[in-house]
């Protein structure tokens, strides 16, 4: 799809969630994907397309390095919302052997952590997909603060239906539909990936502020912005 013609999708669908998924699960786009982490906002977007569309295939990538408690949750939420065609996606356990036999290389090369257990695993599952969907949302940092409904990276159309949505939208949302909270979030984690990299985030801070605590990385590398992978703040 032209360039353009995400601009007229853009301006078509504007704030409105729930029109811009179903259109973008209407075949209209071409085969299309959910990629969930089943993280602390992820049961809106879930939900959504459980509604719309529940033969949605919907990829979870499995680190190997997860929450105990982000994993119960995944099982929660699939059972609940009759996910039909969940698909759990895992690193590659030769590459592992090979990488990170310690399981330790999120200490000495975070970036190169990510690519092995998460984007690798990604691109592959992605295969055969025109485009995925996103739970990303402008006000989850400064990498994301001009997200649009309907962008494309080098290879997918990406689908973005909650990019223009604010925090108190995300929680009235999982409280009118008596949705269940990731089980970290009462402790203070509000983004959450690895459990090596993630910590809470005091009251006031970025919600990915405990993402890669002390280092500069703030996305693991699975989105990409006009030809390069981004992991770092635009300098």
């Amino acid at each position: 799809m032209p360039h353009e013609d995400l601009s007229a999708l853009n301006t078509r669908f504007s704030d409105d969630a729930e029109r811009g998924l179903r259109f973008a699960l209407s075949g209209a786009l071409g085969h299309v994907a959910l990629v969930s982490s089943f993280g602390a906002e992820s049961a809106v977007l879930l939900h959504m397309v459980s509604r719309i569309a529940p033969q949605t295939p919907v990829l979870f990538i499995d680190t190997l390095m997860l929450f105990p408690e982000t994993l119960a949750y995944q099982r929660e939420l699939a059972q609940r919302l009759d996910l039909r065609d969940l698909r759990i996606i895992t690193p590659d356990r030769e590459a592992l052997f090979h990488h990170d036999p310690d399981n330790l290389l999120h200490r000495s090369d975070p970036d190169r952590c990510c690519a092995l257990r998460k984007a690798e695993p990604l691109q592959q599952a992605l295969r055969g997909f025109d485009g995925w969907i996103t739970g990303r949302k402008q006000f989850q940092g400064t990498t994301r603060s001009k997200l649009q409904m309907f962008e494309r990276d080098d290879t997918h159309l990406k689908v973005n239906p909650l990019a223009t949505w604010d925090p108190a939208q995300v929680r009235d949302y999982m409280t009118r539909f008596e949705l269940p909270r990731h089980p970290l979030v009462s402790q203070g984690y509000l983004s959450i990936g690895c459990a090596p990299c993630t910590a809470p985030v005091a009251t006031g801070e970025d919600p990915r502020a405990g993402r890669w605590r002390g280092q500069d990385k703030v996305e693991c590398g699975i989105h990409i912005a006009n030809g390069r992978v981004i992991r770092r703040q635009a300098s």
